[in-house]
């Protein structure tokens, strides 16, 4: 992107996803913190408009990068990369082909596989049958397989007689995963470094609430593990952002039983759009290694390509 000292940057959020309120307070947060660093902001809210009306007034401002901060469809799956590539404007976080696969929570496992990275056995299935009987064998997780923020999840226990009913509004086809016990645990990378570990303590599901509202988690950081668990979230985390193609901010999830030291440990997603206010988990671990929330949206600006 331009070196310029006052760079025009648009942050994009909101947008028409699940996740537009997570995506608002992360745009807002973000476009106070890049004018503290200098930045000349423009705050443009995806939702509001057309894609061919937002490709428009993206080219009437011409900015020198736009701040990406979108979640869910649209926005992080390579949809909005695609439309950024083709006007050409650098943009922040990963490209189409990262994005895309991240967003599939089933390919991302695929890409695991062939990196020698541990993660749960899901299946992708239709509704109908999820709901007519066990897909797998109960304790097992449903969820969509292209949606974050914990959207639509249902945990069917090991003692569970019949399949769960699932809301209206979930998708046709759906991921049914083996359940995974144990601490949550996860690790940001800001360009070739794993930041820390970071233990998410709840009083039960990391759900929506427990990621969004005040109180609903309690972080631990850097997180209190053996070693050895916390090299291999650092090394995980490094790996999954590296095979996957990311660039610039990724954040990784970790579930780990402790009863099974190192063979507990598996990789839940990877992130390509992590949270971006100032006590999301991401920036927490920036701040944590010295890097201001501030520094840290600016990094990302200046981190920004159109190239891939």
């Amino acid at each position: 992107m331009s070196s310029r000292a006052n760079p025009k940057v648009v942050v994009l959020m909101g947008g028409p996803s699940a996740e537009r309120d997570v995506s608002l307070s992360t745009g807002r947060e973000c476009a106070a913190a890049l004018r503290v660093s200098g930045c000349d902001v423009i705050e443009v809210d995806a939702g509001e408009v057309t894609s061919a009306a937002l490709a428009v007034q993206l080219q009437d401002i011409a900015p020198d990068a736009v701040f990406n901060a979108l979640h869910g469809r649209w926005g992080e799956d390579g949809c909005i990369q695609g439309m950024l590539e083709w006007l050409r404007i650098p943009y922040t976080h990963s490209g189409v082909l990262a994005s895309a696969i991240t967003m599939d929570k089933q390919r991302t496992k695929e890409i695991y596989a062939a990196n020698d990275l541990p993660f749960m056995h899901s299946v992708i299935a239709k509704r109908a049958d999820v709901e007519a009987a066990h897909v797998l064998k109960p304790p097992y997780v449903v969820k969509p397989f292209n949606e974050g923020s914990s959207v639509g999840i249902y945990i069917v226990d090991e003692m569970a007689n019949s399949p769960p009913k699932l809301a209206d509004d979930m998708p046709d086809l759906v991921m049914v995963e083996t359940y995974a016990p144990g601490r949550e645990l996860t690790t940001a990378v800001m360009g070739d470094r794993a930041l820390t570990v970071t233990d998410i303590v709840t009083d039960g599901w990391y759900d929506y609430a427990a990621k969004y509202e005040a109180g609903g988690s309690r972080h631990v950081i850097p997180a209190e593990l053996p070693q050895e668990i916390f090299d291999a979230c650092m090394a995980y985390a490094l790996r999954a952002h590296q095979v996957l193609g990311c660039r610039g901010l990724s954040r990784t999830d970790f579930r780990w039983d402790e009863s099974r030291g190192l063979d507990g440990l598996i990789l839940l997603e990877t992130n390509t759009q992590p949270g971006m206010t100032p006590t999301s988990l991401a920036p927490e671990q920036a701040d944590k290694m010295g890097v201001s929330f501030p520094d840290l949206c600016r990094w990302l600006v200046e981190d920004a390509s159109c190239d891939r």
